[in-house]
């Protein structure tokens, strides 16, 4: 849907916000879901088929995203997530991969929020079957990967009826708490069963060239997410994924990335890259800095029909130095609701630590 926002006053935006809390509990929402723009920087949330695939034993992610402070100031969206996941060897070449993500999304004088507590799961085998000796040797220091996940969780929903402002208590342009109001939401607070599961092919050259491609369907039992006691089952989401790095010499490599997300009506496309300069070595692990850009492209549903366009154009630059890895990146909006938000988006920032095993034999696996 395209939107152009223009505040007048306080109260404006007070009733904008109030009529986007309405809309959100009596319609179906297709696109609740939690967003990253660092999204390969958060592999559980993004697909439970990467769970445990990293070239260390355990790794331990933060991400905090902050969208629409330009638009709604102290009620902007603010998106937080927390991740673990370890591997675990299962014969020569296989593994396991177990995990655990907290997240939470917020936003609003009203708290409208959900939260999410899930565990995630995964087998990863080395595919080899009845290829070659040829080809068997050449996959001692390369390897293609066959990987299949799940994950399951509950989720809260939740709205504070009590900080909720209703057109009907705004007279003469000015908000008078004493009015009452007659709009009632009846399940304000509630939880769901979530399940989601996924794919993913991923290997590696002896040159250290990688690529992986995934796929992973959200919301396998479309759960009833209503505040008002009827049935509005949530979309299942559709997110397909492929990236990789291709080296250019010993100095820096090309990373691309791309993300398709699909979830009842509405889609995304993230197309991008970055360039990864490879700085040093420090106790045996590899460090670099990245910098690059992805473009979101959105489809616009309204009355009308549906529209393809360009939502925002993201910068973004990333640091990693022995265990560490921050990620910094900016969302400039180029849709048609930068005309309320001056273009401003949305600020993200990620913090990962990986976690080597002083017996290390390393594990092939792409760098995200």
């Amino acid at each position: 849907m395209k939107i152009a926002l223009r505040f007048k006053s306080k109260i404006d935006k007070v009733c904008i916000l109030a009529f986007v809390v309405i809309i959100a509990a009596g319609a179906k929402v297709s696109a609740q879901d939690i967003h990253f723009s660092q999204f390969y920087l958060s592999p559980l949330n993004l697909n439970p088929a990467m769970t445990g695939i990293m070239d260390a034993e355990q790794r331990a992610t933060v991400h905090y995203r902050n969208q629409w402070a330009a638009v709604a100031g102290s009620e902007a969206y603010n998106t937080y997530s927390a991740s673990y996941d370890r591997r675990m060897e299962a014969g020569r070449y296989d593994y396991f991969g177990v995990g655990g993500t907290l997240w939470s999304d917020v936003a609003g004088d009203a708290n409208f929020g959900t939260t999410q507590a899930k565990l995630s799961f995964a087998f990863t085998k080395k595919i080899v079957g009845s290829w070659s000796k040829q080809v068997r040797r050449n996959l001692r220091k390369s390897g293609i990967y066959l990987s299949v996940g799940a994950d399951a969780g509950i989720t809260q929903r939740r709205v504070t009826q009590g900080d909720l402002r209703w057109p009907s208590q705004v007279s003469n342009g000015m908000y008078d708490p004493s009015v009452g109001f007659a709009e009632n939401i009846p399940n304000d607070n509630f939880l769901y069963p979530d399940i989601s599961g996924g794919l993913m092919l991923y290997g590696l050259d002896q040159h250290n060239n990688s690529f992986y491609i995934g796929a992973a369907l959200h919301h396998l039992n479309q759960a009833n997410i209503s505040f008002l006691n009827r049935e509005e089952s949530l979309y299942s989401r559709l997110t397909v994924h492929a990236g990789g790095e291709l080296r250019v010499n010993r100095q820096f490599s090309v990373v691309p990335n791309l993300v398709y997300m699909s979830q009842g009506p509405h889609l995304e496309i993230v197309p991008g890259a970055a360039v990864r300069f490879n700085i040093g070595e420090y106790e045996g692990v590899k460090d670099f800095f990245e910098l690059g850009a992805w473009f979101r492209i959105v489809n616009n549903v309204d009355g009308a029909g549906t529209v393809i366009g360009n939502d925002a154009i993201i910068a973004y630059t990333k640091f990693s130095f022995s265990s560490y890895s921050i990620g910094l990146s900016y969302d400039y909006n180029t849709s048609s609701l930068s005309q309320g938000s001056s273009a401003n988006g949305a600020f993200e920032l990620s913090v990962s630590y990986m976690l080597y095993d002083p017996n290390f034999k390393g594990y092939l696996s792409p760098r995200f």
